[in-house]
C-alpha cells in the first residue's frame, strides 16, 4: 500500500506543474499582438465592462458567503461542535475563495484573449483556432488544479485520517457550491438579459445585423459571453470536481478496511493524472486552414479521453490492490457517458439533424409553431440522456458490488464519476473557446475588418456554438453522476453521526413524501425566478435601445451609441435579480431538514435531483436547438437573413436564450448545492 503522504505528494506536484504550465499558456496568450487600434478600442470597452460587473458581483457574493460562514460556524457552536464549526467554516471559506478565483480567472483570460484571436484571424483560422483554445485552457486547467490543491491541503490541515477527515471538509464543497451557483445565475441573467434586449431590437425591430456598432446592447452582450459563459461555467466545473471528489472520498471511508486510505485518495490522484491527459491533448491540437475546427478540437478530445483512460488504468491498478480491474471499467463506463452525451447533444443541437431541421421548417408558419417544435425536442431529449445514464449507474454499481467489498457498488458509481470527470480540464477549455471566438467575432465585425478576416471568425464562432453545447451536455451528465455519488454521501454522513446503518428511504412516510414535493417544486420556483430575471432584465434594455434609436445619427452611423449606458443597467438588473433565487436555493433545504428532519431532506434531495436533471436535459438542448436553427437559417436556408422564416427562428432563438444560458446551467449548479448544503448540516437535521 503506497503511503498518504506520498499519495498526497504526487497530487501537489502535478497541480503545481498544471499552474506553471497555465502561467506558460498566460504568458505566450499575452505576447501575441493585439490588432488594430479600431480592435483595441472595442476590446477595452469589453473589458471594462466584463470587470466593473465581476467586481460587483463578487463583493455581494463576498458578503453573503461572509455572513453564511459566521451562521455555519454558530450553528455548529450551538451544538456543541466547536471543533467541527472551525473546520467547517475554514472550508466554506476556502471552497468559496477558491471558486471566485476561477470565476474571476476565466473571465479575466477570455476579455484578453478575444482581441488577440481576432487579431490572429487576420492571419489564419489555424492561429486563432490555437490562440483560442489555449486560453480557454488556462481557465480549464487552473480549475482542476485549484480543487485538487484546495481539498488536499484541508486533507493534510485537518489531520489526515481517512476514517474521519473526509467528513470534515464537506464545507469546502458548500463554499464552492454556493459562490458557483450566484456566478452562474449572475453571469447567466447579465448575458442573456443583454443578448435578448439586443436581438429584439436590433434584429427583429431595426432589421440591423448582429454586433453591429449601431446598437447600444451590443457591448453588453458581449460583455456577457465574458462573464456568464466564462466566470459562470469556471465557477460551475470548479464546484463540479470539488463536491466530486469530496463524496467519492467520503464513500471511500466505507473501503478503509480493505483499501486503507488508498481508497479515500483515489479520487484525487485520478484527478491529478486527468489534468497530464488534458494537458497533452491542448498541446496537440493543431488546425489546418482547408478543415472543419471541430475537427482539431475533437482529435485533442480524443487524445485526452486515451491518455485519461490509461492513466486511470495505472491508478486504479496501483492504489485498488486486487479488485482493481471492476473498479477500472467503471471509469471507463464514465469515460464513455461523457462521449456519450456529446454524441447526443451534438444530435439535437446540430443543424445537421432532424431536430434543428424540423425547427427551422416550422418558421415557415410562423413563430408560435417555432416554440412548440423547439420544446417538443426539449422534452424528447430527455429520454436518450436519462436512459445512458441509468445503464451507467447500473453498469458501474454492478462493477463495484461484484467485488465483494462493503459498500463496493456505491464506490463503482463514484470510480465512473471519476472517469468522467478526469477529462473536465479539456472540456472546460473547449467551452472557454465558444464566448472567446464569439467576441472575436463581434470585434472584428464593429471594427469594420475585411470580410475575409470576418469569415474565419463566422468559422469559428459556428464551431464555439458547438462546443458550448457540447460541453453543457457534459456539465450535466457529471452532475447527473454526481448527483447520486452526493446522495449515497448523504446517506454515509448521516449513518456517521447516528451510528446505524441509513440505507432505504421509504417514501410511503408522509415527512418523506413531503419532502419529495418540496425538491421537485423547488426546481420549477428556481427556474421561474431565473427566467422571470432574464425577461425584467431584459425589458428595460429593450427600453433604452428604443429610445437611442430614436436619436437623430445613431442608425445613420453618425452618432456613437451610449454602449455604457447599456452595461450599466444588465449590470444592476442581474445583480438584484440573482440574490432571491440563491438565497431560496440555500435557505430551503435547511427549512427542510430542521422541520421535518434527516428522512425527509433524503426524500427531497432525491426527487429535486431527478427534476433538475430532466428540467436540465429540457432547457439546455431546446435553447442550442432554437438558437442552431436560427442559424442555419441565417446560412441561406429557407431565404436566409430578412425572411419571414428568420424572423420566426429569432423569436425562438430569443426564447431559448435563457433556457440554455441562465436556467439551464444554473441547474446543474443547483443540483449539487442542495447536496452539500444537506452534507454539511447533516448534523443538525437529526
Amino acid at each position: 500500500m503506497i503511503s498518504a503522504g506520498l499519495l498526497l505528494g504526487l497530487v501537489f506536484a502535478i497541480s503545481i506543474l498544471a499552474v506553471l504550465f497555465a502561467a506558460w499558456l498566460a504568458n505566450d496568450l499575452l505576447k501575441r499582438d493585439t490588432g488594430t487600434a479600431g480592435m483595441q478600442a472595442i476590446a477595452e470597452h469589453i473589458r471594462e465592462g466584463s470587470e466593473a460587473f465581476v467586481k460587483r458581483q463578487y463583493g455581494t457574493i463576498a458578503i453573503i458567503s461572509l455572513v453564511i460562514a459566521i451562521a455555519l460556524a454558530g450553528v455548529y457552536i450551538g451544538t456543541g461542535k466547536g471543533d467541527l464549526a472551525f473546520r467547517t467554516a475554514v472550508g466554506f471559506i476556502l471552497g468559496a475563495v477558491c471558486s471566485a478565483i476561477a470565476g474571476i480567472v476565466g473571465m479575466a483570460i477570455a476579455v484578453r484573449a478575444n482581441i488577440r484571436t481576432a487579431s490572429a484571424a487576420r492571419r489564419s483560422v489555424s492561429e486563432a483556432l490555437v490562440t483560442a483554445l489555449r486560453a480557454g485552457a488556462i481557465s480549464g486547467i487552473l480549475v482542476v488544479a485549484l480543487t485538487l490543491i484546495g481539498v488536499s491541503s484541508l486533507y493534510m490541515m485537518f489531520g489526515m485520517d481517512p476514517q474521519t477527515t473526509p467528513f470534515q471538509i464537506v464545507g469546502y464543497a458548500f463554499g464552492a457550491s454556493l459562490v458557483a451557483l450566484f456566478a452562474q445565475l449572475g453571469g447567466g441573467i447579465y448575458t442573456k438579459a443583454a443578448d435578448v434586449g439586443a436581438d429584439l431590437v436590433g434584429k427583429v425591430e431595426a432589421g440591423i445585423p448582429e454586433d453591429d456598432p449601431r446598437n447600444p446592447a451590443v457591448i453588453a452582450d458581449l460583455v456577457g459571453d465574458n462573464v456568464g459563459d466564462c466566470a459562470g461555467r469556471g465557477a460551475d466545473l470548479f464546484e463540479s470536481t470539488a463536491a466530486e471528489n469530496i463524496g467519492a472520498m467520503i464513500l471511500g471511508v466505507g473501503l478503509f478496511s480493505v483499501l486503507g486510505a488508498n481508497g479515500v485518495l483515489f479520487p484525487l490522484v485520478t484527478g491529478a493524472f486527468g489534468l497530464l491527459a488534458s494537458i497533452a491533448g491542448i498541446l496537440i491540437v493543431r488546425g489546418r486552414e482547408n478543415e472543419d475546427p471541430i475537427k482539431a478540437l475533437n482529435r485533442g478530445y480524443y487524445i485526452t479521453t486515451v491518455l485519461a483512460a490509461i492513466l486511470f488504468g495505472i491508478a486504479a491498478w496501483r492504489l485498488l490492490g486486487e479488485h482493481w480491474r471492476p473498479f477500472f471499467y467503471a471509469g471507463l463506463v464514465g469515460l464513455a457517458l461523457a462521449q456519450l452525451f456529446v454524441f447526443i447533444t451534438q444530435y439535437y443541437t446540430e443543424h445537421k439533424y432532424r431536430p434543428v431541421k424540423e425547427i427551422a421548417n416550422a418558421g415557415k408558419t410562423g413563430p408560435a409553431t417555432v416554440i412548440i417544435q423547439g420544446l417538443s425536442v426539449g422534452m424528447e431529449c430527455t429520454a436518450l440522456p436519462v436512459l445512458c445514464i441509468s445503464v451507467a449507474l447500473f453498469v458501474s454499481y454492478w462493477l463495484g458490488a461484484g467485488t465483494g467489498l462493503p459498500n463496493g457498488g456505491l464506490y463503482g458509481t463514484a470510480v465512473a464519476t471519476m472517469g468522467m470527470l478526469s477529462v473536465a480540464a479539456y472540456i472546460l477549455a473547449m467551452d472557454n473557446f465558444g464566448p472567446i471566438t464569439d467576441n472575436a467575432g463581434g470585434i472584428v465585425e464593429m471594427s469594420n475588418a475585411p470580410k475575409d478576416v470576418r469569415a474565419r471568425t463566422d468559422r469559428l464562432d459556428a464551431v464555439g456554438n458547438t462546443t458550448k453545447a457540447l460541453t453543457k451536455g457534459y456539465a450535466i451528465g457529471s452532475a447527473s453522476l454526481a448527483a447520486f455519488l452526493l446522495f449515497s454521501a448523504y446517506m454515509d454522513e448521516v449513518s456517521h453521526h447516528i451510528g446505524a446503518a441509513f440505507d432505504t428511504v421509504n417514501l410511503a412516510n408522509l415527512n418523506v413524501f413531503i419532502g419529495a414535493l418540496l425538491g421537485a417544486m423547488l426546481v420549477f420556483l428556481f427556474s421561474a425566478l431565473a427566467m422571470r430575471a432574464v425577461g425584467k432584465t431584459a425589458g428595460y434594455i429593450i427600453e433604452e435601445v428604443r429610445r437611442q434609436f430614436k436619436k437623430k445619427g445613431i442608425m445613420e452611423g453618425n452618432v456613437k451609441p451610449n454602449y455604457a449606458r447599456c452595461v450599466d443597467i444588465t449590470t444592476r438588473g442581474a445583480l438584484r435579480a440573482m440574490i432571491l433565487p440563491g438565497l431560496l436555493a440555500v435557505g430551503f433545504p435547511i427549512v427542510v431538514g430542521l422541520l421535518l428532519k434527516y428522512e425527509a431532506v433524503a426524500g427531497f434531495l432525491m426527487v429535486g435531483t431527478i427534476a433538475g436533471i430532466l428540467m436540465a436535459l429540457l432547457m439546455n438542448n431546446a435553447g442550442g436547438a432554437w438558437d442552431n436553427a436560427k442559424k442555419y437559417v441565417e446560412s441561406g436556408a429557407y431565404g436566409g437573413k430578412g425572411s419571414d422564416v428568420h424572423k420566426a427562428v429569432v423569436v425562438g432563438d430569443t426564447v431559448g436564450d435563457p433556457f440554455k444560458d441562465t436556467a439551464g446551467p444554473s441547474l446543474h449548479v443547483l443540483i449539487k448545492l442542495l447536496a452539500t448544503v444537506t452534507l454539511v448540516l447533516a448534523p443538525l437535521f437529526i
